[in-house]
Order: structure tokens, then sequence, then C-alpha cells
């Protein structure tokens, strides 16, 4: 019987690795102007880049430059914060390097 090695995985080591191209000009998420609290605090707990930030004050916080594109925000939030969610433009946006 064969052994099953146990295998610990840092994520920001393997998104460190990652390149990104990032569209200054055209932002391909964007938010409400007055998003509501209890779905900024969704995406603060489901963005696996951790894009979405609330302060010590509560204040809120986004950056779309290091996304994923993988959606969860979407799938989380649809139409009610999301303002607008599109794919980078073509050469923009994340290039997965897997380390």
């Amino acid at each position: 019987m064969s052994e099953i090695a146990t295998i610990t995985v840092n994520v920001d080591e393997y998104l460190s690795v990652n390149k990104y191209e990032v569209d200054e000009e055209n932002a391909h998420i964007e938010l409400v102007e007055d998003p509501d609290m209890e779905e900024f605090r969704k995406l603060v707990r489901v963005c696996p880049a951790a894009l979405y930030k609330i302060d010590e004050e509560g204040n809120t916080s986004f950056d779309y430059a290091g996304c994923l594109e993988c959606g969860t925000c979407r799938i989380a939030c649809g139409d009610t914060i999301i303002a607008k969610w599109d794919m980078p433009q073509p050469t923009m946006g994340v290039e997965y390097r897997f380390g």
C-alpha cells in the first residue's frame, strides 16, 4: 500500500508568481456608487485575491489590479454591488505561472 504525502500549500506563494498586466484606463470591474455593506462583506470573505477590504473605521476599498478573473464576486453578489464585470482587454489581466 502506498503512502499519501502531506503537502502544505501557501496560496500567497503561488499567487506571487502570477504576472499582471493592468489596464489603468479601463477597469474590468466596477462597483455601484453606494455599495450595500452586507454585500461588500460577502466580497471581503469570498474574494480569493483579497481585493475587497474594510478598514477599522468601516471604510471600504477595492482594487481590481490583482484580480484573478475567477468571477467569484459576480457569483456571490451578482448585480447587487457589481456595476460592471468584463474580461480584461486582450493582453491585459492575469497570466498564471503556477510557480
